[in-house]
């Protein structure tokens, strides 16, 4: 795992209701490849079991670490964290 992946596992485990923090995430579709920031304050922080995965077993247990942010504008919005996710605090009037 890179530096910057344990940082923001990190972080993430630090995170509570209220605090700010920006997140970025790397998109590569073929050789394509850019960065997507969203910028809000979370609601919560959670593990979520999921069934993304198809014909696996039963007893197959897979999770995602999620946030759920609320942007400047008042939306709702949820981010899964991956290994091309990184989170940023902001610091009060950044």
């Amino acid at each position: 795992m890179n530096p910057e992946a344990i940082q923001t596992r990190s972080l993430f485990s630090e995170l509570k209701p209220g605090d700010r923090i920006e997140v970025e995430h790397t998109v590569t579709v073929g050789i394509r490849q850019w960065a997507i920031r969203t910028r809000g304050e979370v609601v919560c922080t959670e593990r979520r079991r999921h069934g993304l995965h198809w014909r696996r077993n039963v007893d197959d247990k897979v999770f995602s670490d999620v946030i759920v942010l609320r942007r400047p504008d008042g939306e709702l919005t949820t981010v899964t964290l991956d290994e091309f996710t990184a989170l940023r605090r902001i610091e009060e009037g950044g």
